[in-house]
């Protein structure tokens, strides 16, 4: 059964109660599932560091929010370190096993449908997400590690209620395009998902995660949890893939230098490649910053600001698809952000009327000329900020792609469908070699851009991310314009109605209330008008004056932003 995407919208911001921000004076958490931001909020209470919650919050969320996220998937996480005033950006991202070739995807000279190559052993990638945890853990841990696997045990142990969302997705999907682990956990025997509001046991997660607590991550990637990850990539239906015990046992996670741009007085942080946002929304930025785009909230979504950021998104766009890629396979070029290209692509924004479609430029230190990728990233992510009582904040985008992933399911868990974010062609039409070509070991491209702001003494001020696939650069980009240009306070600026212009046309978010006045703003410019769901998950928090946290979570989803 192939992917429907967007996912079905669940609780829309104009069909949900209005909300306001979340404030706090010491520490907060902001996540998809109250459960989750509960577990945070108890590692915090405990003196745990936001490195600590920000474990407790991902584990709870692969039980609560299996469909976004999970120890079977990969992750992006920015750390800044109060006492240092230092900051670190750690790449969990998953990796092809050794065995992939260029050509994983290809049958009979055709790449494989989209869906069939998700459904299948070849899209499942190592996942990197234990290793990061550990990381930020060694990192910037205080408690014992198995002290932060506390909550998810117990939740897992004890159950947990069925959330609205969940079921309705689990119905939307079908038990049919699960495997059988998966399907024996989340549909009853006639094929129905499990109930809104009844009670979902996980003992084999538990298992696996006492493992864990007790060993360290090296529990997942070597032993029984490895084999049984093995054994069920193995043995995936009609296409299983080529998963080693070897390909788990030498995976490491990368950290990598933030990406950085100044943006009216504030310097944005974000992920480098192989994530694309934090190059992408440092693009858009640097673009709009040499027009006005408003300065109060009575300037938020100024039909002229939505066609500037629109124009900026389609140039952003054109280069990442070109250029974006594992840097470790990939020479991507090192002058996307540089002042002068920024000014010359500026240039082609027309304030007046929209460009049709935007092609890539040629950025100073280009060595080779890639082809014209076709890559198509699906949207199961999740998205966590969390601020503890020093000062230390955590920004984390984790993801198991799809939603429920790979759909296989193995020691109390899903695996990811991450290989399928690589282009399913190795070269475009004119045989060009494409920056995101399966390789083995290679990282695939990824468009999650966790976020961290930095004021105008270098201390953080903001703290965001999203969920969306390729949106997630585009509602990040809003969140920020909406805070820094427009001066919302954290909720409304998650809260915002969701744009985009990718690729030509001009998105508004479906059956929101201000959607079609908007849409007919854009038509003098020359707009082509499109709709959709656009359902993003921005969770932000902004650190004000006087220690007053200020927390936003999106409506879109069953979040919350909670502290102390």
């Amino acid at each position: 059964m192939a992917p429907r995407d967007p996912e079905p919208a669940v609780a829309l911001p104009w069909a949900a109660p209005s909300r306001t921000a979340a404030t706090a004076s010491s520490y907060m958490v902001a996540a998809a599932n109250p459960l989750a931001v509960e577990a945070g909020l108890e590692i915090l209470r405990a003196g745990g560091s936001a490195a600590d919650a920000a474990i407790a919050v991902q584990l709870v969320l692969n039980l609560v929010e299996p469909q976004s996220s999970g120890i079977g998937g990969g992750a992006f996480a920015l750390h800044w370190q109060a006492s240092t005033g230092r900051l670190k950006t750690y790449d969990g991202r998953e990796t092809a096993p050794a065995a992939a070739s260029p050509d994983r995807f290809i049958e009979d000279g055709q790449p494989l449908q989209l869906g069939d190559a998700i459904f299948s052993g070849l899209s499942v990638g190592v996942p990197g997400t234990p290793r990061l945890l550990e990381a930020l853990h060694k990192g910037h841990g205080r408690l014992p590690w198995a002290q932060l696997f506390a909550p998810a045990i117990r939740l897992a142990e004890e159950g947990f209620h069925v959330s609205p969302r969940l079921n309705m997705l689990l119905r939307w999907y079908g038990a049919q395009s699960f495997s059988p682990g998966a399907r024996a956990y989340f549909f009853d025997r006639g094929g129905s998902a499990r109930a809104v509001g009844s009670v979902l046991r996980n003992p084999e997660f538990a298992a696996t995660l006492h493992a864990i607590a007790d060993k360290g991550a090296g529990a997942f990637y070597e032993g029984a949890v490895a084999k049984a990850i093995v054994e069920a990539v193995r043995h995936a239906g009609s296409r299983p893939g080529d998963l080693t015990l070897e390909d788990l046992a030498a995976y490491r996670i990368r950290e990598r230098e933030p990406v950085c741009v100044a943006y009216r007085s504030n310097r944005v942080c974000g992920m480098g490649p192989p994530s694309a946002g934090g190059v992408a929304v440092g693009q858009i930025l640097k673009l709009v910053e040499g027009f006005d785009l408003g300065q109060d909230p009575a300037d938020a979504l100024n039909p002229r600001a939505l066609h500037l950021i629109a124009e900026a998104q389609k140039l952003a766009f054109a280069d990442l698809q070109q250029y974006v890629g594992d840097p470790d396979f990939v020479d991507v070029p090192g002058g996307l952000l540089d002042g002068k290209y920024i000014g010359e692509r500026r240039g082609l924004i027309n304030p007046l009327a929209a460009m049709p479609k935007a092609s890539p430029g040629t950025p100073p230190q280009l060595r080779k000329m890639l082809g014209a990728d076709e890559t198509v990233e699906q949207g199961g992510t999740t998205h966590f900020s969390i601020v503890d009582g020093d000062g230390n904040v955590v920004s984390m985008t984790s993801t198991v792609e799809s939603g429920f992933g790979s759909r296989l399911w193995t020691a109390g868990f899903l695996l990811n469908n991450e290989l399928t974010d690589f282009a399913l062609r190795p070269v475009d039409s004119a045989g060009r070699p494409l920056a995101n070509a399966v390789a083995p070991g290679k990282r695939p491209r990824s468009s999650m851009a966790p976020t961290i702001v930095l004021d105008e003494q270098g201390r953080p001020w903001a703290a965001l991310g999203s969920v969306g696939g390729p949106r997630i650069i585009l509602y990040v980009v809003k969140a920020l314009v909406a805070l820094i240009d427009w001066k919302l306070d954290a909720q409304e600026a998650v809260s915002l109605m969701n744009f985009s212009s990718r690729a030509g046309t001009f998105e508004v978010e479906t059956g929101h209330r201000s959607a079609l006045w908007h849409a007919l703003a854009m038509r003098p410019y020359g707009h082509r008008i499109g709709a959709d769901f656009m359902e993003s998950g921005t969770h932000a928090i902004v650190l004000r004056p006087r220690k007053r946290l200020e927390g936003g979570a999106d409506p879109r989803r069953e979040g919350v932003a909670r502290g102390e």
